[in-house]
């Protein structure tokens, strides 16, 4: 997959300030992981009277079969072994206006603080896409891209140079040129417009992107004559997020007719009640899933087992009904930073007296973590390599054995959803192994088997009903009573 932007210059204004604008010096050869391959960043050529930078996406093949599964998430959109054999390694699409993103971040927002004067700057521009699918022929092309002050050259490509009669394949040579744009502008188009005329999109389409595409389209969207086509496309025909998306560009074509601000627009509600709350991060939405557990549980005397740098404790220490915590941690730096986080110098003598911070390796039994009515390992059994996961299994389900056990771990299959996420990484850098769905309850299930627990499952974060929620958890509870009591 193949990008080049060329620009001229004079003496005055060289062409090498094509380098400032996007932050990749000419003489080096650059590369940068995206979420499925590698961006390559060189220049052919680079002098005072021409520029050229280009962007080489080299695509990995097996991270499409691995993670691109379904319509539009990495493999072709229309055919049964797309996973195997498809355009998505050579033509451009989504896979490419991500790395745009990611790699040019700073120029396509028109951020150059070494050259601050640069990015206003309109400059001749020459966009080359050898290999772009057009659904809807050049005609198409033609008519998303002449609006915006682009010159647009769309050669169709044939299917077989050997046979012309096969006509002509959905893909286009396309050759964008401009002296009235800045790069910024450039770029933005470029995000927008290639997975438009692709027609697919290699990541799941949530709500958010109603607010990228708003942004990348900023001053130029709202007046384009295909305003319809290029939201219901950019947001894979999801209705609700079109109609959210349509509405709000409407707002903004309105203010700049009245040459006014949008708020004074929409003011049909208190200004109180306009805006939006911000996703709940998802490390919240696990302290509050855990928290309602337990008090579900009953428990009073809590074990946070791998307690880190003491977050839930924190979040335990709020709620009254919880009358002992006790953080336990490997590492006497985390353990030092949640002592600091909690205050514990200088907090009252009745609420210390409710925590309890100790070094302990959940890899050996410690009689110190008998007697608890719950015990907590949220995010800490993927960071163990999984020789190690029977020691702990016995020293909690075995040894300690608390009436209820929370134990929350990522879910893989989820990883989809974030495109930023390098293809065939894990979330942490420490994460030893992350499991689906099925391999979580096949291990729960047998733990709770061998040790006298039953245990259900319960979704922590937005469930989607393709690849389940981004964490996962299981609560297991001691089936005996005597046993119960005993511990």
């Amino acid at each position: 997959m193949f990008l080049t932007l060329t620009t001229t210059g004079t003496p005055e204004r060289p062409a090498t300030d094509l380098g400032y604008l996007l932050h990749k010096h000419p003489d080096k050869a650059q590369a940068f992981s995206t979420s499925y391959g590698t961006a390559h960043v060189l220049y052919p050529e680079a002098d005072a009277e021409r520029c050229t930078a280009a962007l080489l996406l080299e695509v990995d093949a097996v991270a499409l079969v691995r993670r691109g599964k379904g319509k539009g998430r990495g493999g072709a959109p229309d055919a049964a072994l797309a996973q195997y054999v498809n355009d998505r390694p050579y033509a451009a699409s989504s896979l490419l206006a991500v790395a745009l993103s990611n790699v040019f971040s700073s120029a396509m927002k028109g951020v150059c603080n070494a050259r601050p004067e640069l990015p206003g700057q309109a400059r001749p521009l020459r966009i080359e896409v050898p290999a772009l699918p057009a659904r809807g022929g050049p005609d198409l092309v033609r008519k998303l891209f002449e609006p915006l002050g682009w010159t647009v050259t769309a050669e169709p490509v044939p299917l077989d140079t050997e046979f012309p009669e096969w006509g002509d394949s959905r893909y286009v040579r396309l050759v964008l040129e401009s002296g009235a744009l800045t790069l910024a502008e450039a770029l933005r188009h470029l995000y927008v417009l290639l997975p438009v005329l692709d027609d697919a999109k290699h990541y799941w389409v949530a709500p958010d992107e109603v607010d990228k595409l708003l942004r990348a389209g900023e001053g130029w969207l709202p007046g384009h004559p295909e305003q319809k086509l290029i939201t219901s496309r950019y947001l894979a025909r999801r209705w609700s997020l079109t109609r959210a998306a349509t509405e709000r560009l409407e707002l903004v074509r309105l203010a700049e007719a009245d040459d006014s601000e949008v708020e004074e627009i929409d003011n049909a509600v208190e200004a109180e009640t306009e805006t939006e709350e911000k996703p709940t991060p998802l490390a919240v939405r696990r302290r509050e899933a855990i928290v309602t557990s337990l008090r579900r549980s009953g428990a009073a005397r809590v074990l946070d087992l791998g307690c880190g740098q003491g977050q839930l404790v924190q979040t335990l220490l709020k709620d009254p009904a919880f009358t002992e915590i006790v953080g336990v941690d490997v590492s006497m730096r985390a353990l030092t930073i949640a002592s600091r986080r909690l205050k514990l110098d200088r907090m009252g003598e009745r609420q210390a007296s409710r925590v309890t911070l100790f070094q302990g390796s959940l890899a050996y039994t410690d009689g110190r973590l008998k007697g608890y009515d719950a015990a907590v390992l949220s995010e800490v059994i993927e960071h163990l390599d999984l020789p190690r996961l029977p020691a702990l299994e016995y020293a909690v389900f075995g040894s300690a054995r608390p009436r209820t056990v929370l134990v929350t771990t990522p879910n893989v299959e989820y990883n989809v959803r974030w495109e930023s996420l390098p293809a065939g990484h894990v979330r942490h850098g420490d994460h030893r192994f992350e499991w689906t769905r099925a391999e979580f309850r096949t291990w729960a299930q047998a733990v709770a088997e061998r040790h006298g627990y039953t245990v259900a499952f319960e979704p922590v974060g937005p469930d989607d009903p393709e690849v389940g929620p981004p964490t996962q958890m299981a609560v297991f509870t001691m089936t005996t009573p005597k046993e119960a009591k005993a511990a």
